[in-house]
């Protein structure tokens, strides 16, 4: 079912949500950062700026649900929440980003280490820095998403998935300075073997999310159960029939709805319009309060020909 809070409550819930958020990612961030340094690091230092791309995603979401939940004006007048997909597509890109750097550099300290170069084995606080960055992100990745679901955000979910490969990079890292600290220098490979590992999975996460921001951006039609749903409410009404012309798309996190439906030609314009109206509202109390819907009514027709009765 598709409901959510109304765009007050909504936004707020978005806002605060995203503001913990950011308050983990500064400081996670100057925690790696030290970390990585102090403990000689390269993987750690690389985690760092992930969690910094992190708190940059969070100011993106911010600024971006606030344009969102902006009321429809004459200029928009299906109103604007094709931001909060934009914002959605932006972080998507931001994972993408980030994933391919995980990828090359990893990729990059592979081949060294099995060309002979000896990788350097991290200290104990990095250890320590990556098992409590692992902790916070995931917390704050179930947290986030868990709101995502209950205001049905499309940007929060992706942020929340951004929480989530931190928190995976920081379990790379984690084994690989384990590794190398626990089996001794030959093993610190196993730092970028994961770190390649783990920015596959993100990089295929991001591409999903930027995928399914532009489909919305495209106005792809609800999806078929969606659709059928809809179907199914309009038939409950014995006196409307032959549904067509079925035209629906998101706007951000509200759906938008067109119809036509057929009556017969005898109804009066006031009997019409009260059917329409009570589909209105059942199809509000369905997908939600701010549902956009627009119904044409035609008399029924025989063989192509209006009928008056």
């Amino acid at each position: 079912m598709h409901q959510h809070a109304s765009a007050p409550s909504r936004e707020k819930e978005i806002y605060r949500i995203t503001i913990l958020g950011s308050v983990v990612n500064v400081l996670l961030t100057v925690l790696k950062f030290v970390a990585g340094v102090l403990g000689a690091s390269t993987a750690m230092i690389a985690d760092a700026v992930h969690s910094l791309s992190d708190l940059l995603t969070d100011f993106v979401v911010l600024l971006f649900v606030k344009l969102s939940s902006r009321p429809a004006d004459t200029d928009h007048p299906y109103g604007h929440g094709k931001y909060e997909t934009l914002a959605t597509a932006i972080v998507a890109i931001a994972l993408l980003a980030a994933g391919g750097i995980l990828l090359v550099e990893g990729v990059e300290k592979i081949i060294a280490a099995l060309q002979g170069e000896q990788l350097v084995i991290p200290g104990r606080i990095a250890l320590w820095a990556a098992l409590i960055s692992i902790v916070a992100k995931e917390t704050v990745y179930w947290l986030t998403v868990a709101v995502a679901k209950r205001v049905d955000s499309s940007a929060l979910k992706a942020n929340s998935w951004h929480h989530r490969t931190d928190a995976l990079s920081s379990v790379a890292t984690a084994f690989g300075i384990g590794g190398a600290l626990l089996l001794g220098g030959r093993w610190a490979i196993l730092d970028p073997i994961a770190a390649v590992l783990v920015s596959i999975f993100i990089i295929v996460t991001a591409a999903k999310l930027l995928y399914d921001a532009v489909q919305d951006l495209l106005e792809k039609s609800l999806p078929e159960e969606v659709e059928q749903q809809i179907g199914e409410i309009v038939n409950a009404d014995s006196d409307m029939s032959e549904m067509h012309h079925l035209r629906t798309r998101r706007v951000g996190s509200v759906y938008s709805i067109e119809m036509h439906l057929r009556m017969r030609g005898s109804v009066s314009l006031y009997e019409a319009h009260q059917h329409s109206m009570l589909l209105e509202q059942r199809l509000r109390e369905r997908f939600g309060a701010d549902t956009l819907i627009t119904i044409h009514l035609e008399p029924l027709k025989v063989n192509g020909v209006y009928q008056p009765n």
